[in-house]
């Protein structure tokens, strides 16, 4: 079991290292309930702990607005302030403290250009990264730690930027097709061609001479035959006319008897001729 999630954690992390970039040293942003969460339940050292769940090298952070929060909750959280207070400090630019969720969506930015991972027990907080592209979401379960499986709207949205940069757009096209005219490498028959036709026949014919595909063509599998070796072989006529002679000559053709002479024994029980 522990293998099975081992290496289902490792699919993420290449997910996200794949189709965001994500590289080592992984950088985990900290709230105050995971942190807590990491005190509660033992999970000590939290850099060893958040390295063995990313399979590399972990650095955990947190914010000033983060330590503030843990502030005005009191004594019971203050074994996690001091312990939030070791940790790197992300910059944020928040004069007064605002909520842990509007620090975070600040430091992390429209992109997540920073590549960070969002460490939380707040479910408000892991919903609403859930939907934004490019933000893995780190929590706890007891005493195991956890990352959440790439959501749908992130899946759609690595899909479509592959095909926008397989595809590419009119204007690209359009700077291909002035180069190549421009270097020479159309001949004059296909250049007087392509000043006569439309813009979207210059643009089909610039796709073939670079060797581009219009769409990504899929074979799709068709029905195929049975196996022929789990076929009976067909029988050709001539054999079977063969076959049929041979079987009607046999039949045909007696078999010849042969006549046994049997000797007869005399009353004196001496052998003698038939005929004597």
């Amino acid at each position: 079991m522990r293998v099975k999630k081992q290496k289902r954690h490792r699919k993420v992390v290449r997910f996200f290292s794949a189709c965001f970039g994500f590289r080592e040293p992984f950088k985990v942003l900290c709230d105050g309930t995971f942190v807590h969460h990491l005190l509660l339940h033992r999970l000590t050292p939290a850099d060893d702990a958040l390295s063995r769940l990313l399979g590399g090298r972990a650095l955990l952070s947190t914010t000033r607005c983060i330590i503030g929060e843990l502030k005005s909750l009191g004594e019971s959280h203050y074994e996690s302030l001091a312990a939030a207070q070791q940790l790197i400090t992300a910059r944020c630019d928040h004069e007064r403290r605002v909520s842990a969720m509007a620090c975070i969506e600040s430091v992390i930015g429209e992109g997540n250009s920073e590549h960070y991972f969002v460490a939380t027990q707040d479910a408000d907080i892991r919903k609403k990264f859930r939907e934004v592209p490019g933000i893995p979401v780190i929590y706890g379960l007891r005493n195991s730690l956890f990352i959440e499986q790439p959501s749908a709207p992130q899946r759609e949205y690595v899909k479509s930027t592959e095909e926008k940069r397989l595809h590419a757009s009119e204007s690209e096209f359009r700077k291909l097709l002035k180069r190549e005219l421009k270097d020479g490498l159309a001949n004059d028959s296909g250049n007087e061609v392509l000043e006569e036709a439309p813009l979207t026949r210059k643009i089909s014919t610039a796709k073939k001479m670079l060797g581009v595909a219009e769409m990504s063509k899929f074979k799709r599998k068709k029905a195929k035959g049975p196996n022929p070796l789990s076929c009976k072989k067909k029988k050709r006529k001539d054999d079977s006319l063969v076959q049929k002679n041979e079987d009607g000559q046999a039949g045909g053709a007696k078999k010849r008897k042969r006549i046994r002479k049997r000797k007869r024994t005399r009353k004196d029980g001496k052998l003698g001729e038939p005929g004597s």
